[in-house]
């Protein structure tokens, strides 16, 4: 079967590390992981950011909607870890590129952000779930070049 992936990639004017600060700090995830709520409640990130450590997606109240694990990481540079909903029954089989991938390549005043996203294929209705991603990275992507650019909270 023929692996789903979002592949996405931004342009942000500003160094990596402002970006791994966005992406991994609690007081900036909440302005842009809420996005996969799709109306629900506000989530937030919640990691010590080590390999191995849990990555906990968190309701307002402190519900756990999504859990998962670091799988690779180097700071400013690279940070992949595994998502599952806990709402599911079944939890499908990971390899090593599996779930969100954040690829940070610049310099010190210009960086790309690049996300991969998956393995869809080993969902049902796969396809339909990796559109949907896709989109809410569309919406994504341009919240987090906004806040590393301007710096804002």
């Amino acid at each position: 079967m023929k692996k789903l992936f979002v592949d996405k990639s931004i342009e942000i004017n500003t160094p990596a590390e402002k970006i791994w600060e966005i992406l991994t700090m609690p007081e900036y995830t909440t302005n842009w992981a809420s996005e996969f709520s799709s109306g629900g409640p506000q989530f937030r990130l919640e990691s010590e950011w080590k390999l191995g450590s849990s990555v906990l997606w968190k309701a307002q109240d402190g519900t756990v909607i999504v859990e998962g694990a670091v799988t690779s990481i180097e700071k400013n540079k690279l940070l992949r870890f595994t998502v599952f909903d806990v709402r599911s029954e079944e939890r499908p089989k990971v390899t090593d590129e599996d779930g969100i991938t954040f690829q940070l390549i610049g310099n010190s005043t210009k960086t790309t952000l690049h996300i991969l996203q998956g393995d869809f294929s080993v969902m049902k209705d796969g396809e339909k779930y990796r559109d949907l991603s896709a989109e809410i990275w569309d919406k994504v992507l341009p919240i987090v070049k906004e806040l590393a650019e301007k710096g804002e909270k």
